[in-house]
């Protein structure tokens, strides 16, 4: 089973950026290791991008591609463009696959506009706050919910 985790914008600074905020660990790193500990159970493919259009195609591929870009389910932190980006919220909409939302921080802790969310409303769920931590959460919920059927 293929897992897709499919991070936004500033998201390739996390462990650089605002430590307080985001932690002091990698985003690469900490997936290299999620990777290696569920290398059993499931592929995890991760994806970067500070392009919207480039996040809406993989989300794309992962629910209509063709063999090797199709993904039993997705991961998705899409940074500010959660706040945003309404062909975001669209697209989780359009892919016959679960997505959970994920974000480092808790944004309801955050500013006002933070707590808004076009992708939620097309997601299978929203985990806020956990850190890191929050994606290890997520793929755990898509192989138990055996992640689109």
């Amino acid at each position: 089973m293929k897992i897709l985790i499919l991070n936004g914008p500033n998201l390739n600074l996390v462990g650089r950026r605002e430590p307080e905020v985001y932690g002091d660990v990698a985003l690469d790193d900490y997936l290299g290791g999620l990777r290696e500990e569920y290398a059993g159970r499931c592929e995890l493919v991760a994806f970067q991008s500070n392009h919207e259009g480039e996040l809406i195609d993989r989300l794309h591929a992962a629910g209509y591609g063709g063999e090797g870009e199709r993904a039993a389910g997705v991961v998705a932190n899409f940074g500010a463009l959660t706040h945003t980006s309404i062909a975001l919220g669209d697209a989780v909409r359009a892919v016959p696959v679960p997505v959970v939302e994920v974000h480092i921080s808790n944004v309801y802790a955050r500013e006002g506009f933070r707590q808004n969310s076009y992708v939620a409303a097309g997601a299978a769920g929203v985990i806020a706050g956990l850190g890191l931590e929050g994606y290890r959460a997520a793929v755990e919920y898509l192989l138990r919910a055996g992640a689109g059927g």
